[in-house]
């Protein structure tokens, strides 16, 4: 599976009433930390297959749930399960610590 941009109208939808967890970035284009996070991300989502939702969302396009959040530095990478915010790393971080945050939750 490869990652899914959410948007305000989809967040709802793809990340709370998902049945899987879901790994949501908060990212936007001009921060270098994010373009670093990105393809691990990539890899991540290609790896776990239909197990997670990998989400991406710009922060930059998608203010109100930035806000509704409160991500104050980028990239932030929320975990869900079952419509609950479980899980949060803040900047970047290696492709087995950001893994393991998501597989906890299967």
């Amino acid at each position: 599976m490869s990652t899914v941009n959410v948007t305000a109208d989809t967040f709802k939808s793809t990340v709370l009433e998902s049945d899987k967890p879901v790994l949501v970035d908060f990212w936007a284009e001009w921060c270098g930390p994010c373009k670093k996070v990105s393809p691990v991300l990539d890899e991540i989502a290609a790896e776990l297959g239909d197990k997670a939702v990998i989400a991406k969302v710009n922060v930059d396009e998608q203010r109100a749930l930035a806000g509704m959040f409160q991500i104050m530095s980028i990239p932030t990478l929320l975990v869900f399960k079952d419509g609950t915010k479980v899980e949060e790393l803040v900047g970047v971080r290696p492709k087995s610590e950001i893994q393991g945050k998501i597989e906890k939750h299967f």
